[in-house]
């Protein structure tokens, strides 16, 4: 990690170091998945904002021209065709900072991540 980046423990201090137009989308982001996954907690993972629930739920984090968002290789794998008009990788989606940003589609990952992480949890109280 680079020693001049600033360290965040809180969600809160990661968007207050953007500008007000940026504060504005991640804050959306935040509530759009908070609504989505009411149970989930609220961390800072690789520098970055991360909703938890029985493992990693999501993270998502700021930079110069999109808005990076990260639900696991299982979210975009099935999400592919809802996600191809953005550029991406494994595990991860770029929302461009120039095109509105698709609350309703992050939604509905974190709604498909949450279900995914309670089957596993379910699964592995039951081998116990």
């Amino acid at each position: 990690m680079n020693p001049e980046q600033p360290t965040f423990t809180t969600i809160d201090e990661y968007i207050a170091g953007f500008p007000a137009e940026i504060q504005a989308i991640l804050q959306q982001i935040r509530v759009t998945i908070r609504t989505a996954a009411p149970d989930a907690q609220e961390t800072i993972s690789y520098q970055m904002p991360t909703f938890t629930l029985h493992g990693n739920l999501v993270h998502f984090a700021a930079f110069k021209t999109h808005i990076g968002f990260y639900p696991t290789p299982s979210g975009t794998e099935h999400f592919q065709a809802a996600l191809a008009p953005y550029k991406g990788g494994t595990g991860s989606v770029r929302f461009p900072l120039d095109q509105p940003i698709p609350y309703d589609l992050i939604a509905e990952i974190v709604r498909f991540r949450v279900a995914e992480n309670l089957a596993k949890a379910a699964a592995r109280r039951k081998r116990k």
